[in-house]
Order: C-alpha cells, then sequence, then structure tokens
C-alpha cells in the first residue's frame, strides 16, 4: 500500500515531536493550569496542536504533489497554528483570533482560489448558484468550522476522536474521485492516533498526558472546512455540499445550538462555559470516557450517514431535511437536557 510509509512517518514524527519538546512546554509555560472550568490535574502541556502541524507540515511536503493550494494551506495552517499557540499562551481577545481567521480564509479564497460557488440542490428546484457571495459565506464557513472544533475540545480524546472520524470520511471520500489530496486527511489520521496515546494514555498511563490547545482544535477546523471546500469543487466533485454537514455534524450542532443559547441569555456567542453536550453527559453521571465514547458513536454514525448517501445518491433535499430534522431534535435535547435525563432516570427506577 502506498500511503503506509507516509503515514508511518506522520505518526513517528508526531509521537518523537511531543516526546522531545514537554520539557520544553513546561519551560516556557506553554501548559494547561486547572481552573473552575478547566477541571485536570496538574499543568498539563499544550503542545499537541504544535507535533500535529509538524507531523503533517513535513510529511505533506515530502509525499503530496507540489501545487499552489497546497503551499497556500501550508502557510494558512501556519498563522492559524500560531495565533493558536499565542491563545494558549496568553489568552488573546476573541477578535484577534477572529481577525486572523479572516485572513485565512481570504489566503483560501483569493489565493488558492477556492470558495463556495454553489450548493448544491438543497431545496428540490435545482442548483443553488451562490455567484460572488459565495467568497462571503466561505469567510463564514471557515470561521464557523475552525470555532466548531475549537469549542468542541472539552474532555479528554473528543477533539481528536471526532477529526478522525471527519478525516476518515473525507479521505474515503476524495479517495474515490482520484484526488490528491486524500492524503492529507489520512496524514492527520496517523499524527492525531499519536496525540491520542498521550491525551488518552493510552496503551498504558507512562505516557506523560498532553493537550491539542487551541493551536491544534483551530489547526484541525482549518483544515476540515479547506478540505470540505475542495471537495464540493465541480472541478473535484468528491461529493456534494450537504454531505459535508454530516462528516461535522456533531461539532457543528454543538456550536450552533451552545451559541443561540448564549444570544438568547443576552451572553457573547463565544462566551466559555461549561453547557456542551460532553458536560451535559459528564452531569447526568457518565465519565468522560463514557462520553467520549457516546459522542464518538453519534458522530461516526453521522459521518457513515452521510458518505453512505453521497454514495446511493439520496437527493440532496431529503439530506437537508434530515439534517435540520435532526438539529431541531438535537437543540431541543440540548435545551430540556434536565427533564430528559429526569424522566430516564424515573423510568429506569421503577424498572
Amino acid at each position: 500500500m502506498d500511503y503506509l510509509i507516509p503515514l508511518s512517518c506522520s505518526f513517528f514524527v508526531s509521537f518523537l515531536v511531543i516526546r522531545w519538546i514537554i520539557p520544553v512546554a513546561e519551560k516556557v509555560g506553554l501548559v494547561d493550569i486547572p481552573t473552575g472550568r478547566k477541571q485536570h490535574n496538574g499543568r498539563v502541556p499544550l503542545i499537541g496542536g504544535f507535533a500535529i502541524y509538524l507531523s503533517v507540515m513535513t510529511t505533506s511536503l515530502i509525499f503530496i504533489p507540489d501545487n499552489q493550494s497546497l503551499n497556500i494551506y501550508l502557510v494558512s495552517a501556519s498563522l492559524i497554528l500560531f495565533i493558536g499557540i499565542l491563545d494558549d499562551k496568553y489568552d488573546i481577545p476573541v477578535r484577534y483570533r477572529l481577525v486572523a481567521q479572516v485572513i485565512v480564509a481570504s489566503m483560501m479564497i483569493f489565493g488558492a482560489g477556492l470558495y463556495l460557488k454553489d450548493l448544491g440542490d438543497l431545496l428540490g428546484f435545482g442548483l443553488i448558484s451562490l455567484g460572488f457571495v459565495g467568497a462571503f459565506i466561505t469567510v463564514i464557513a471557515v470561521i464557523g468550522a475552525i470555532n466548531a472544533f475549537n469549542m468542541v475540545d472539552g474532555i479528554d480524546g473528543l477533539a481528536g476522536m471526532l477529526s478522525l472520524i471527519t478525516f476518515a470520511g473525507l479521505a474515503f471520500l476524495l479517495s474515490r474521485v482520484g484526488s490528491d489530496w486524500y492524503l492529507l486527511p489520512l496524514l492527520f489520521i496517523a499524527a492525531l492516533v499519536a496525540y491520542l496515546m498521550f491525551n488518552l494514555g493510552w496503551p498504558n498511563k507512562i505516557l506523560r498526558k498532553v493537550f491539542m490547545g487551541d493551536a491544534g482544535s483551530m489547526l484541525i477546523g482549518l483544515t476540515v472546512v479547506w478540505l470540505l471546500v475542495i471537495g464540493v469543487d465541480r472541478d473535484v466533485n468528491a461529493f456534494r455540499p450537504v454531505t459535508a454537514l454530516y462528516l461535522i455534524a456533531i461539532p457543528l450542532m454543538d456550536m450552533a445550538a451552545i451559541m443561540l443559547r448564549r444570544i438568547n441569555k443576552g451572553d457573547s456567542p463565544f462566551k466559555p462555559d461549561r453547557d456542551h453536550l460532553h458536560h451535559i453527559f459528564m452531569r447526568a453521571g457518565f465519565s468522560p470516557l463514557q462520553s467520549l465514547a457516546i459522542i464518538s458513536a453519534c458522530a461516526s454514525l453521522f459521518a457513515f450517514i452521510g458518505v453512505l448517501s453521497e454514495l446511493y445518491q439520496v437527493p440532496e433535499a431529503i439530506m437537508f431535511i434530515g439534517f435540520l430534522v435532526i438539529f431541531a431534535l438535537y437543540s431541543y435535547a440540548i435545551q430540556h437536557a434536565w427533564q430528559i435525563i429526569s424522566t430516564f432516570r424515573n423510568l429506569m427506577r421503577r424498572t
């Protein structure tokens, strides 16, 4: 298999970089310290994102055919990683992060020429062409994807597992059409597996725990949206725009639901809290590992539905309506989580 060598290189670079720079992170203070909102033991190095970036950057330059879009992607990834590291270290204001996200979106649109040109046949009445509005919607999509994966990074392994699922779906769909880009998500998967060994303490607790930090989650969000825009482009035609919703269903729905709730409360949509899906699971009595398993299983199911619907060319309007129904049910469940949990517990007691 011609991809085993690049995947092995990506894995080992990520693994070794984490091992080597843990002391450096501790020396410069790039560590996550427990607070009221962050509940973990001790000072945890925030180096997972840098290791994943360095691993993917070096292996992609070696194994992916050189092209302008790849070079611009790597520059954009470097910028978003730098902003993420600054945020991990100094907790910079949201507006600075948003400016950086708009810049990388502009690099994608005007540098690589990648932007959403249409939304497919979402409503069943024909292709919805975006025209010049496509560039603006692409900027919103970039900001949304970056923050969706950033917000979901709340318990050990969650951002890593959800991105693994998304990257697996992207790699499969891109490989079907012979796109050279299929290797990029595979390189991320290999690097993420190495990171998750430290983050989750697998296969044993000998490895020092590390977090990916905002640098890692924002890098993943940028890469996901970059590949999504490439995949839906008519020149590549790896999948339809509506399929993208299923590939990132959990991060997208969690972000949308939580931001709507914050706005309804009169708070900033970017204000941190402990009302995300994983927090609700844990307050309901599930352990972090159980919460991780359940949420990852749900994300896998959504991604599987999206890929299967793409393979069998389920009408886009049906897929879109289905996603809206799922999101409505999700939002209702999140808003009424405690009533649902209480009812479930009462039913369990009776049985």
